[in-house]
């Protein structure tokens, strides 16, 4: 029985995570960019724009310009939680390729950096003023969901273990869409559960900054206004 709801939690909880990140994605994609604003110093050619954008993504450029701190944490967080995302791709493959095994080691050591992190953003929304001002409880909730399946991910490994080859068996099932025995560990159904109100709420909250940053156009434009001049599609019909 218990295996039965979370596989349906999961294929809904699924569903909802692609096509909401799909239709978030296509609406950025179609919202209209009327005004040059590339914040300055821009690149002036496209493979500029490329370089900034690797940059802003790899290694949160901006963020570190303006505030070594929160970078920090936020680096934390993030590099962490890369690691520990790559580490579990073992549930969902038949073959454990090369660079899984690599990464093993240590992904069960970045979960430290992931609640480190965590931990870091949300004592600066508590103790911030200026911070503390503009967050809303949801901020509060989105880090205390991050922190809660971190930390119920890092009992199962060092607490509570859990059968892994059971649950490796259970998801791979559900890509034959078949129903397999699930462990009845209350450790990690609780982090399954939260690890489906994650993608079943990601569409819908700030973690789109993630995809949504290709989309910015503080980021993604070229400062060629000297060379091109940019009319908005309203303003070429005042002209007409």
């Amino acid at each position: 029985m218990t295996a039965t709801l979370f596989a349906i939690l999961y294929y809904v909880a699924t569903l909802l995570l692609v096509v909401g990140v799909a239709m978030k994605m296509r609406r950025y994609a179609k919202a209209p960019a009327p005004l040059k604003i590339p914040t300055m110093p821009a690149p002036r050619t496209m493979k500029g724009v490329y370089f900034r954008m690797f940059r802003e993504v790899v290694v949160f450029e901006s963020l570190f310009k303006s505030n070594k701190w929160i970078w920090l944490f936020g680096y934390l967080f993030h590099f962490g939680m890369l690691v520990v995302v790559l580490r579990h791709f073992r549930y969902v493959t038949y073959d454990i390729w090369w660079w899984l095994e690599l990464i093993q080691p240590f992904g069960i050591y970045a979960s430290y950096l992931m609640v480190i992190g965590l931990m870091g953003l949300l004592v600066r929304r508590i103790v911030v003023e200026r911070i503390r001002y503009i967050s809303s409880p949801s901020d509060y909730l989105m880090l205390i969901l991050l922190i809660a399946i971190a930390a119920t991910g890092m009992g199962m490994t060092f607490v509570q273990p859990v059968d892994i080859v059971a649950v490796k068996g259970f998801f791979l099932g559900l890509l034959r869409l078949q129903i397999n025995p699930l462990p009845s560990s209350p450790m990690l159904l609780i982090h399954l559960a939260l690890v489906a109100l994650l993608m079943i709420i990601f569409p819908i909250s700030k973690l789109m900054h993630g995809p949504g940053i290709f989309f910015s156009p503080t980021r993604n434009q070229i400062d060629n206004s000297r060379e091109k001049r940019h009319i908005a599609p309203w303003a070429k019909k005042l002209e007409e």
